[in-house]
């Protein structure tokens, strides 16, 4: 099949668009004085909340949110579409519980708390996880916006994500935070126009039957069976929307509580409403007649699930308009992938090249370490995406881990003043060895635990993900209890305490962890003793 043409005209020229205003928005609202890293990371903390609440919104409503939701709508139904009603409460959740406190001591990254109450080894092993978390979220994202590039303009699906992804580097390391804040105002606005024009022409093509009439193939059906995997996915879906950097960025960069609690339940909101034209998209696909269209068959027997959404547009809207809804799933994928590799690069930099490798380090150092950072991110997420073709299990994995793993951490570190590092460590281990052994369908990893209930064909019946983070904070807080114990009253000699988390000082008393003066938490973690690990029990 031919290039088209026209269709990689307007992508050159909607890529030009983006990549300009990422670095005007440098230039504009860039830091003008000595480069620091809380310009880069939290944009001087003046976002305004407006272009908050868009930023959030273009970081949720992303490729693998566009694209996955339409596939799993076809594939599943959309009784099983959870990410997008787990990711609607997950925000508002996250709105009302932990982004105030994380806004209130002025945090620079999500790490922060793990730092000030765990030490730097916990900080390290949450940072692991957190990077996976985003690399699988990349490379769905990737996944999508490569798939549709290959079927509306016909080239070569490397090419496509390769391209893609080398755009969105580009601007990502010219201006970090303020050029992904402001590239997601023009990034939203080409997402809601070009999808919510397909729908009409979608709905009305001759080839496109009513919707009604397939309801019970696109809504799906819950058997009394799969009502417990239901309730575990949808918990981890919700939940697992939280702890992610690319979220608490956001929180961390608006000018104080209240703005970060109004983007968060507000970017919910509208990420729910956004979703909408996914969800028709993908029921409009179950009552198409795919035997009048060039593929000649359903993307699903085609086994091209990923590529229902953009199939649809291709094949039952004007040219024009499938031009313009490829731009919308270009700008979702954009907007997603910066705010990924941004997060993580922001933690590597902060967290775990200057507090751990290089803590006499210039700014200028740290900015290069961050721009080398998001390369690198980009080029292994964009590896990962070449050989994993599936979008709406990676979505899944990536939300699996952040959950059962990170959100356990996270909430100790925040609620519980009596967690430590001991606690954090042996939790994080029996997360990673139950989540890894329940399997992954999705991606075809066997399971080496077999839940009560499972069986070969249905697979993991037991809720394994919440009973997985249950264990976690169970861990979490009774091996702190006994550390706390044990170090406190000199049960164990210091040099034993191997995390230092209860290194002693001058007077006999046990300090909680040996901090860097100069470093940002310091000042709060001082100011409020009920943040220190060593609270009296």
């Amino acid at each position: 099949m031919e290039v088209n043409v026209a269709a990689l005209v307007v992508l050159i020229c909607f890529y030009l668009v983006i990549l300009v205003v990422g670095v005007l928005a440098a230039r504009w609202k860039g830091h003008t004085g000595q480069p620091s890293l809380e310009s880069s990371i939290v944009a001087d903390r003046n976002i305004p909340t407006s272009v908050g609440i868009f930023t959030m919104t273009a970081t949720i409503v992303g490729g693998g949110y566009v694209n996955g939701t339409a596939e799993s709508v076809a594939t599943g139904g959309l009784l099983w579409t959870l990410v997008p009603f787990g990711i609607f409460l997950g925000l508002i959740t996250g709105g009302l519980v932990y982004a105030g406190p994380m806004r209130e001591r002025n945090y620079m990254t999500m790490l922060d708390p793990f730092y000030e109450r765990f030490g730097s080894v916990v900080v390290f092993l949450v940072y692991l996880a957190s990077l996976v978390g985003d690399l699988f979220w990349t490379a769905s994202i990737l996944i999508a916006l490569g798939t549709s590039l290959s079927v509306i303009i016909n080239i070569e699906l490397t090419v496509a994500i390769v391209t893609s992804a080398g755009v969105t580097v580009a601007y990502t390391m010219v201006g970090q935070m303020i050029s992904v804040a402001y590239t997601d105002v023009v990034q939203l606005f080409f997402i809601m126009f070009g999808l919510a024009l397909s729908i009409p022409f979608v709905l009305t093509n001759e080839h496109v039957g009513s919707i009604k009439a397939t309801s019970d193939v696109w809504v799906g059906e819950l058997p009394s069976s799969a009502v417990l995997p239901w309730i575990d996915l949808f918990i981890a879906m919700t939940f697992g929307t939280i702890p992610w950097q690319s979220y608490m960025q956001r929180v961390l960069s608006v000018k104080g509580k209240r703005q970060a609690q109004v983007l968060s339940v507000v970017g919910g909101c509208l990420s729910l409403i956004l979703v909408v034209p996914s969800i028709i998209i993908g029921a409009a696909s179950t009552s198409a007649d795919w035997k009048a269209t060039s593929l000649g068959v359903s993307p699903l027997d085609a086994d091209k699930s990923s590529m229902v959404l953009p199939y649809v547009l291709n094949e039952f809207t004007p040219k024009a308009v499938s031009i313009l809804g490829l731009g919308a799933i270009s700008a979702a994928v954009m907007s997603s992938m910066d705010s990924s590799i941004l997060g993580s690069s922001s933690m590597f930099t902060y967290n775990i090249y200057r507090q751990i490798f290089r803590p006499q380090a210039s700014p200028v150092e740290l900015l290069w370490a961050q721009r080398l950072a998001i390369l690198v991110l980009g080029v292994v997420a964009t590896g990962i995406s070449l050989h994993v073709p599936i979008i709406y299990g990676l979505f899944v994995m990536a939300g699996d881990i952040v959950f059962v793993i990170v959100l356990p951490q996270l909430t100790c570190a925040l609620f519980v003043p009596m967690s430590n590092g001991y606690g954090a460590v042996c939790g994080y281990v029996l997360g990673i060895v139950l989540r890894i052994g329940a399997g992954e369908p999705f991606l075809n990893l066997d399971p080496y635990i077999r839940y009560p209930s499972y069986s070969e064909t249905d697979g993991q019946v037991f809720p394994f993900r919440v009973f997985t983070v249950c264990c976690t904070f169970i861990t979490m807080i009774g091996v702190s209890f006994v550390a706390n114990i044990l170090f406190r009253k000199d049960i164990l000699p210091e040099y034993f305490d191997i995390l230092r988390n209860f290194k002693r000082e001058a007077g006999g008393s046990s300090a909680s962890l040996g901090l860097d003066q100069h470093h940002p938490v310091v000042k709060s973690y001082h100011e409020n003793p009920s943040y220190r690990v060593s609270t009296h029990m």
